[in-house]
């Protein structure tokens, strides 16, 4: 019998989600105690500034300061303290796939047949 892999497909969203799953592991992050209290001050004064920029020329740059800093605040928050909330978000449970061998199948059991689209 040929190995075959397990083979997960991809839920995809779009970069709408992406964002969603962005703005929400900052939030989680923020309420998390084992995150840094001075390095919460970074996402929190980038929204500040999102709120009362001090510039005029548009809401592009604003946005970018924005997400610039929430990144950096994410790359600098623990790895399984990000790694946890990250999962949780996408309601994944972490483990490894494990072979069954104890499922036996009997050749009479198999149907050899062929597809014809049409």
């Amino acid at each position: 019998m040929p190995d075959r892999k397990k083979i997960i497909p991809s839920q995809g969203g779009g970069i709408f989600e992406d964002i969603g799953k962005h703005l929400k592991l900052v939030w989680r992050l923020m309420r998390d105690d084992r995150v840094s209290k001075s390095l919460k001050l970074l996402p929190a004064f980038s929204f500040l500034y999102f709120i009362w920029p001090l510039d005029i020329p548009g809401p592009i740059d604003d946005i970018a300061v924005v997400w610039g800093s929430t990144y950096l605040f994410i790359e600098l928050c623990p790895p399984d303290v990000v790694e946890e909330h990250r999962s949780a978000i996408d309601n994944v449970v972490s483990g490894k796939w494990a072979e069954n061998d104890s499922l036996e199948v009997d050749e009479e059991d198999i149907i050899d047949a062929e597809y014809e689209e049409g």
